[in-house]
């Protein structure tokens, strides 16, 4: 169903997106001018500093799920909901050291399927490729229901229109320069979302009487104000999980890892996930005022831009667009390229053509990445579900993956069985609770399973790995 916004009249809003869609484009061309190679094109000359490489991290992760899904946990679970989706900032807290074993061990990887492949063998990597395809897949779904969304929201721009826009335009600059395009575009976007989100947060709390917010949620839904609601609670350790699994495992954040110069990669990811920490915090608690200020909102995902439009009036409403549209973009092109590169790499390179020639490979990737945002066009046409349903389908897969990794990487006794059953029954247990119990347990309890089965094989049948297979360069002939 569509949603006719008031908030910006539709005029303004197509002259927005005309606007914005040409600037990324136009921007996506100059920096991928730079991609004169595969190396270049998939990494960035595998030479991004602590400025990129922070703006890209920060910039990728305030995703459609982050300025939307945070104000929609605000506005269903409350005040532990809003700081449930911010525990997702210990994902880049928590990748950060790892960012900076990866590029010691590895240090001409492309991939998060390489490390799996020459840490776990082939087995492992076939269920790690799915996990990650689909879910990185998932993840391109929802972000672009949510352009389609925003627009609608804000602007009354039919959904299907906006949906297809935004992944046209990133698909656009993307196949023409990788990596490259994206981090720069990804630095740009960050400076707008930050200073949006200031002006943005500024603008709530100079409008609004929080005592009488508080007020009138206890009168009226005192349940999002109650520090004991268990549904709540179990998001918060839910959330945490699934935004580790979400960035441990998948090829967005190693691509960068692979991409950002020895000594960045580390600061690089501790930088954003500070930077990003606040973020969903602002976004939920407008959610929170809407009682107060008596806005009707239609549908759980449309709450964030259906407030911050209605709290800023037009002009304002104009701040919002555009921060949304820079967040949409960011991510979508950050997980296009990493996506693309995983199946390039990992199935093209690997199981495919091995003796592929870079005029081959670049021509493949146009296809490939082609063809993920037509699939994922098709799949949104209809609009499935809320963001939040979409997106947490796939929370007990990642989540299964966050051990076999860790451990993978510190642990010589971890082994390829351990690996592979953690995932398999990690999966499995997760997406049954999700069916049955509901979806903020899934994540939780896919990793905890997942923990325990890779401890139990390390621990009982113990291997003895050495770290020097894990780069490539020393046995290549």
């Amino acid at each position: 169903m569509e949603h006719q916004s008031e908030i910006l009249s539709p005029s303004t809003g197509w002259l927005l997106m005309a606007i914005l869609s040409a600037v990324w484009i136009f921007l996506g061309f100059y920096w991928g001018r730079k991609a004169k190679n595969m190396d270049g094109f998939m990494l960035a000359g595998r030479n991004v500093g602590l400025a990129f490489g922070t703006a890209t991290a920060m910039a990728t992760w305030i995703t459609s799920n982050t300025t939307m899904l945070a104000p929609q946990f605000a506005l269903q679970l409350g005040l532990w909901g809003m700081i449930a989706y911010s525990t997702a900032a210990f994902g880049l807290f928590l990748f950060a050291p790892l960012a900076k074993r990866i590029k010691q061990l590895m240090p001409t990887g492309y991939t998060s399927g390489d490390f799996i492949r020459l840490r776990y063998g082939a087995n492992t990597w076939y269920i790690f490729l799915l996990i990650s395809i689909f879910y990185g897949f998932t993840w391109l779904i929802s972000m672009g229901m949510a352009g389609g969304i925003l627009m609608n929201a804000l602007a009354g721009i039919p959904y299907k229109i906006g949906m297809s826009v935004i992944l046209f335009v990133c698909i656009l600059y993307t196949i023409f320069g990788g990596l490259y395009a994206v981090i720069g575009t990804d630095f740009i976007q960050s400076l707008i979302i930050i200073i949006g989100i200031v002006v943005v947060g500024g603008a709530v709390l100079y409008t609004i009487d929080l005592e009488q917010v508080y007020t009138d949620l206890q009168t009226d839904k005192p349940m999002l104000i109650d520090m004991l609601l268990p549904a709540a609670i179990m998001a918060i350790f839910n959330n945490l999980l699934f935004g580790i699994g979400e960035v441990f495992h998948s090829n967005v954040w190693w691509s960068r890892a692979f991409a950002m110069r020895k000594g960045v990669g580390q600061k690089a990811y501790t930088l954003a996930g500070l930077f990003w920490l606040p973020v969903p915090v602002a976004a939920g608690f407008i959610a929170l005022t809407g009682g107060s200020l008596g806005v009707n909102i239609t549908s759980p995902d449309m709450v964030g831009p259906l407030m911050a439009g209605h709290i800023l009036g037009g002009v304002g409403a104009i701040i919002v667009f555009v921060v949304f549209f820079c967040s949409l973009a960011s991510s979508i092109d950050s997980l296009l390229a990493a996506t693309s590169d995983l199946i390039i790499e990992d199935v093209y390179k690997r199981m495919i053509r091995p003796t592929a020639t870079e005029k081959q490979i670049r021509r493949v990737s146009i296809l490939v990445i082609s063809g993920l945002g037509l699939l994922a066009w098709l799949v949104c046409l209809p609009r499935i579900g809320t963001l939040a349903t979409v997106l947490f389908f796939a929370g007990p897969m990642v989540a299964s993956t966050i051990y076999p990794i860790v451990m993978g990487l510190f642990w010589k006794s971890a082994t390829a069985k351990g690996a592979l059953w953690a995932m398999v029954l990690g999966t499995a247990t997760g997406l049954a609770a999700y069916f049955q119990l509901g979806w903020y347990t899934a994540s939780l309890i896919g990793a905890a399973v997942s923990m325990v089965v890779t401890t139990l094989f390390a621990k009982f049948q113990p291997g003895n790995f050495s770290w020097e297979n894990l780069d490539e360069s020393k046995f290549k002939t």
